[in-house]
């Protein structure tokens, strides 16, 4: 990869990844400093990096900067700071993408991670699988889970609506 295959790969794919992160881990100063220290590790790697190859690299080092930052910052947390989740929403309200945001924030962190690669970046599973180092089948479970979470969170939608 050369200087300008890589100034291309920033203006193509740095927003992507943002908002990738940023909805993991609703964080945004967490999420550019995770987004640059990926950008960084491509410029040290990019005599390795082929070009047809980079949004791959760039979504799968993000990813494992992400879960290097939330396992520091768990163990720096403490149990006063855990809130317990309410399983079901059944309260009248009529924003669906605030309740969806909050429901998806209550997932755990691998089921969020797969539920925003293949429904808001729209990656297929084996993507999934190769940026996440989880087979397809796993992907799948994953996504499974979470959906049906989301489903119970929501409850039914003439609540919602």
């Amino acid at each position: 990869m050369n200087v300008k295959e890589y100034n291309q790969s920033v203006d193509l794919y740095s927003d992507n990844v943002f908002r990738f992160i940023l909805k993991n881990i609703k964080d945004e100063e967490r999420a550019r400093d995770i987004v640059q220290d990926s950008y960084e590790k491509l410029w040290r790697n990019a005599g390795n990096v082929n070009f047809d190859k980079v949004k791959s690299y760039l979504f799968t080092t993000a990813y494992h900067t992400m879960i290097d930052v939330l396992r520091k910052d768990k163990r720096q947390t403490y149990m006063a700071d855990y809130q317990i989740p309410e399983d079901v929403h059944d309260k009248q309200y009529s924003d669906l993408a605030e309740i969806l945001e909050i429901a998806v924030r209550q997932l755990p962190e691998i089921q969020r991670t797969v539920v925003l690669l293949r429904d808001y970046e729209g990656y297929s599973y084996q993507e999934i699988g190769d940026i996440t180092t989880l087979s397809e089948a796993q992907v799948k479970v994953y996504i499974y889970r979470a959906r049906v979470f989301l489903k119970n969170y929501i409850g039914k939608m003439e609540l919602v609506v």
